[in-house]
């Protein structure tokens, strides 16, 4: 085949055909080159001796194609998008279009087009096409195996790729940063292709990689700072520090975006101390003969600023004082830009106390607050606060997407915005934050604001991503002396009005957001079984929860010593409880007022209680108690990490005071008798606070109190219902009242008498730091220092003598199996009865709640 122009007569109208095609063939060809790093020929070529009119149509008769190896013929055309009967330009767009969706296919490396032959009005074309050649094997030298397969995935290099240039480059390029990035400054890496004989036009990849030492930070210096010593300029760099020993908690290595970074934290730091003018002239490394580096910052810092007038301009509908009132700066304050941003569009938080965020949660959704200044003389800044209100928003449509297995309307009901409502900035926050304590969602609830200028309305739709709303636990264990088996069933997003629908069943009924539960656990020693179902929108319309349970337990008798069971002598313990929850409008509606009414049957046969100087041991006794509860909850947006807002419980629990009125002489009963019916009331108050420094770093504060009290002298303190303080706090089988309080570092309960104390306290600070939150799991690392301890009675009570642990520990919560963890504790003091502080002790947290 020749590639001739044709002669005579047509030759000119040939050179404009080979002259406008090649002009946009180069221009695909280019972007070709600048995607994928190819080289491809730019002419067209036509066959000795063809005629044609250029810009006729012609009906194309044919596709030949040449040049293939692992393609098949009928696999290019279709790449074309041509196809035979089509009307065709000579030259046109539809060739054109074609040529570039086989650059497009990433498949081919160079593409040349020619025009066979002209019969009548049907011209036939033949693509002669060189085949970009496979990637088949992938070897990493200069690194352990294990992490050349991690290197591998990251850097997505499979079987079957097609090798490009720039496939080389990048890969070159991505493995030198993922070193370089970890101190590895002098990392070198180099990647061979060599073909590979084995199969067609494919290829093999081996990468060299020589990381050398990990390059550390030996000094940090500075030059023309005199406002700011080296040492307050090294700390604002949160990325980049200097090597010590002993230094642990943050690597000493250079990455360059983090330097970058940490140049611009150094002019923050400068600008909210009133240097708005300071510069970094010059940053330069310098290397040293032990393998280190030395960074050298040139400053220029400008002089001190303070604020002049500030001056408010386009403000309607708040005044001067009370926009004043959040920017809480004054005449005469140090110039600080940084905050003057963050008091007039927000600091990033959902708790932001801003005049954008002000305007926002008053329907100003179009309005817009800029601070300018507008006048420098020698040290003072006038700013002018430039405010444009515009007109109010409605929101006129709010939709949900992603919900496949939670039924809309339960999720439609926990929203603070609704159609026809004003706008408000808040409201979205609190509907983010509402969905997270629902626990079927993942707390990375993104909403997509969709404003229409046009009309002052705005669309908003909730993107959820949904989780597992199911909990199965099925363990054993050694613990007591014999072995305990465990099976728990947990559904948190039930459905029972699907229960007899067989089609709902996906692998249950789900989506309408209650509560099921069915636990059973078994051992030589006890076996208990519970069951439990929370509505949370009874009826449907208000957030009020009926929740209801039920349960049996059964305990043996045990010796402590020899680990023998007594199955003759048991305690039985039967019970069932129904509470009514309601969200409260007053004083706000963080809070939620709780009301249960319980019963519980103990049944005691040769089963001993010590009452005081009395052995209770036999009998049949009576709790009939009533519950209520004030809770404020504001922590959010999720259930297992909040990063904001806090949780207050106030609580009373209390039976009726029987002894005050039926004239029975106590002091002459026999324990059954004088503990027929149980008589007490138990006041609780637990507070936690969230205060997130970042959205991964959160420190929770926890101060409790419990106190039991008692009627009447004579009958004195009920044996049920007591605090048991040490150890990870986990209530297991027991099911007479008894509260478990945490405090790590000591064995379970151990801080308790044997009988149980009447009061308690507790303080405790963590410090969490989220490592991960998807749906799949959230995991979360923590250090503590808590102290506490329990009491037999108010002789006793001395707050200040507490018990004292700090640790560290690690939490996973996956939704199929709950929270997971382990701390590691140690104990400051020692426990009752001993001299010698209880020391590390060990803490697996399973189920616990959070």
């Amino acid at each position: 085949m020749s590639k001739l122009y044709p002669n005579n007569s047509i030759i000119f109208n040939a050179v404009v055909f080979i002259l406008t095609i090649s002009s946009v063939f180069s221009l695909n060809a280019q972007t070709a080159v600048d995607s994928t790093t190819i080289v491809e020929k730019d002419t067209i070529n036509i066959q000795k001796n063809i005629l044609y009119e250029k810009g006729k149509e012609y009906i194309l008769g044919g596709i030949s194609v040449i040049g293939l190896q692992k393609f098949s013929e009928s696999t290019v055309k279709v790449f074309t998008g041509l196809k035979i009967g089509q009307p065709l330009k000579l030259p046109g767009d539809k060739l054109t279009s074609a040529i570039k969706k086989l650059y497009q296919s990433k498949q081919f490396s160079t593409v040349d087009v020619y025009l066979l032959r002209v019969d009548g009005n049907t011209i036939y074309l033949q693509f002669d096409v060189k085949e970009l050649p496979q990637l088949n094997d992938i070897r990493i030298a200069g690194v352990r195996k294990n992490q050349s397969k991690t290197l591998k995935s990251e850097a997505e290099l499979k079987t079957g790729t097609m090798v490009t240039d720039n496939l080389i480059v990048t890969t070159r390029n991505y493995f030198k940063k993922k070193f370089t990035d970890k101190g590895f400054l002098k990392t070198k890496v180099s990647v061979d292709i060599k073909a590979d004989t084995s199969d067609l036009n494919v290829v093999d990849m081996s990468v060299y990689i020589d990381k050398g030492s990990k390059i550390k930070i030996k000094n940090i210096n500075f030059q023309g700072n005199k406002a700011l010593s080296d040492g307050k300029l090294r700390s604002s760099m949160s990325n980049t520090k200097r090597k010590f020993l002993g230094r642990f908690w943050k690597g000493s290595k250079y990455i360059d975006e983090k330097f970058n970074e940490d140049l611009e934290s150094i002019l923050d730091t400068y600008s909210r101390l009133g240097y708005r003018d300071a510069r970094i002239l010059s940053d330069s490394i310098s290397w040293n003969d032990d393998n280190t580096i030395n960074i050298f910052l040139k400053l220029e810092e400008g002089k001190q600023y303070i604020f002049g007038d500030i001056i408010y301009v386009g403000n309607k509908s708040y005044t001067d004082e009370q926009l004043n009132s959040l920017l809480k700066i004054q005449k005469g304050d140090v110039y600080n830009g940084s905050v003057l941003k963050e008091r007039i569009s927000g600091d990033g938080s959902p708790t932001s106390e801003d005049i954008q965020t002000l305007y926002q949660n008053s329907g100003f959704l179009f309005s817009s607050v800029n601070a300018v200044e507008t006048k420098v003389v020698n040290d003072s800044i006038t700013v002018e606060i430039r405010i444009r209100e515009d007109e109010k928003a409605t929101i006129n449509k709010v939709s949900v997407v992603g919900n496949d297995k939670t039924n809309d309307y339960v999720i439609f009901r926990e929203l603070r915005v609704k159609p026809g409502s004003l706008f408000s900035r808040d409201a979205i926050i609190r509907s983010i934050r509402e969905i997270g304590q629902l626990g079927f969602f993942d707390t990375n609830v993104t909403p997509d604001v969709k404003p229409n200028y046009q009309d002052k309305t705005a669309d908003i739709e909730f993107n959820v991503i949904e989780k597992g709303g199911s909990q199965i636990e099925l363990s054993g264990g050694y613990g007591g002396g014999s072995f305990i088996g465990t099976l728990g069933l947990s559904f948190n997003n039930f459905s029972v009005r699907n229960i007899f629908n067989k089609k709902a069943y996906k692998p249950l009924p789900m989506g309408d957001g209650q509560s099921l539960s069915l636990r059973l656990q078994t051992s030589r020693t006890f076996n208990t079984y519970s069951f439990s179902f929370t509505e949370p929108w009874l009826g449907g319309r208000k957030p009020q929860s009926l929740s209801f349970s039920v349960y049996s337990s059964k305990q043996f008798q045990l010796n402590p010593q020899t680990f023998d069971v007594d199955k003759s002598r048991s305690l039985g313990i039967a019970g069932a409880s129904v509470g009514l929850a309601k969200r409260l409008l007053w004083p706000s509606d963080w809070f939620t007022l709780s009301q249960t009414i319980s019963y519980q049957s103990f049944s005691l046969n040769d089963y001993q209680f010590r009452v005081g100087d009395d052995i209770l041991s036999d009998g049949i006794l009576n709790n009939l108690a009533y519950t209520i509860a004030l809770i404020r909850n504001s922590a959010g947006p999720s259930l297992v990490f909040p990063t904001y807002g806090s949780t207050f419980t106030l609580s009373a629990k209390a039976t009726v005071p029987y002894s005050l009125f039926n004239n029975k002489d106590y002091q002459s009963l026999e324990p059954s008798e004088r503990f027929k019916w149980l008589e007490y009331y138990k006041l609780l108050f637990k507070g936690k606070w969230y205060n997130g420094f970042t959205d991964k770093l959160v420190l929770m504060a926890n101060a409790e109190i419990g106190y039991l009290g008692f009627y009447n002298k004579e009958l004195g303190n009920t044996p049920f219902e007591r605090f048991y303080v040490g150890g990870d706090g986990i209530a297991q089988f027991q099911l007479d009242g008894r509260e478990n309080i945490g405090l790590r570092g000591y064995e379970n309960n151990r801080l308790s008498s044997i009988e149980g104390g009447t009061i308690y306290n507790k303080f405790q600070l963590e410090l969490r730091y989220s490592i991960t939150d998807k749906p799949s799991a959230s995991i979360y690392t923590l250090g503590f220092l808590e102290a506490g301890n329990s009491y037999d009675n108010f002789d006793t009570f001395n707050p200040f003598n507490l018990k004292r642990s700090a640790g560290f520990g690690i939490r996973i919560f996956m939704p199929a199996f709950g929270l997971l963890g382990i701390d590691f504790a140690h104990g400051f003091d020692p426990l009752p009865g001993t001299n010698l502080k209880s020391g590390w002790q060990t803490h697996f947290i399973i189920g616990q709640q959070f």
